[in-house]
């Protein structure tokens, strides 16, 4: 099967939104393909982490075709086109690794970082931009909190030590626990909000992906679950039929056959 390249993509997407194209196609908007790219993204992910090269192959052709889509869009509007892009992502990449293209040095990752942030502070000074700016709104929150706590630390705006993190992390407890007296029901949100905001705080301190870290127990606890649920319906009862007590008996040997 011959590959095909990048320009035919782009040819073909002007094709498919063209007079003589894809109805489907040629309805669509910049705000209408939105829900693509987050999808589109997810499933890239979750390809990982399966860790299936077919899937992966499959799903980043997905990704890369809503940026050639949305591309278009712009276009055919008359803004920028999909090399306008490339050119940009191109030109900022040279930019951000001074050690690399410049006279710069940064012998770790770690310096990489901090070379990264200060540039693109300098670059956020010229335009008067928030150190958060570049925190996409629309970031899933507990991606987002992980990511406007790096970008404040990155600029000294941190504990000191992961232990003091722990102590707000009490704090927020103890203020939930108030809220939930109060019986007022905005407050108890705020404060849900300001602990899972803290224990975000802790996991960076950590250095573990908060993100990755509660979709790998979601993951668990699906797995766990439909075990339950397999272990009952061999019983020939639902899962409904049964009292907490049962529940937590067949929870615990679903954790127990997991552990081996």
């Amino acid at each position: 099967m011959p590959k095909r390249s990048f320009d035919e993509l782009v040819q073909l997407m002007q094709t498919l939104r063209g007079p003589n194209g894809c109805p489907w196609d040629r309805k669509q908007t910049l705000p209408s393909l939105k829900p693509f790219v987050i999808e589109e993204s997810y499933e890239v992910v979750d390809a990982i982490d399966r860790d299936d090269r077919a899937s992966l192959a499959e799903e980043l052709g997905d990704f890369l075709l809503q940026a050639v889509f949305i591309a278009e869009l712009t276009r055919e509007e008359g803004s920028f086109d999909i090399y306008d892009a490339i050119t940009a992502i191109h030109d900022k990449l040279v930019r951000r690794h001074p050690h690399v293209f410049g006279n710069v040095e940064a012998n770790d990752a770690d310096q990489v970082l901090v070379n990264w942030e200060k540039q693109k502070n300098e670059e956020r000074k010229a335009e008067n931009k928030s150190v958060l700016a570049g925190v996409p709104q629309s970031l899933p929150a507990l991606l987002r909190a992980s990511r406007l706590t790096e970008k404040a630390a990155r600029v000294g705006f941190d504990w000191r030590r992961t232990e003091d993190v722990f102590h707000k992390l009490d704090e927020e407890i103890a203020e939930l626990h108030e809220a939930i007296d109060s019986g007022d029901a905005s407050h108890v949100e705020e404060e849900v909000g300001d602990l899972l905001f803290t224990i975000a705080n802790i996991a960076r301190k950590l250095n573990v992906n908060a993100e990755e870290a509660l979709q790998s127990t979601n993951r668990k606890f699906s797995r766990r679950f439909e075990s339950m649920e397999s272990r009952v319906r061999e019983s020939g009862r639902n899962v409904d039929q049964l009292t907490l007590e049962e529940m937590d008996a067949l929870w615990d040997e679903a954790k127990a056959a997991e552990r081996g």
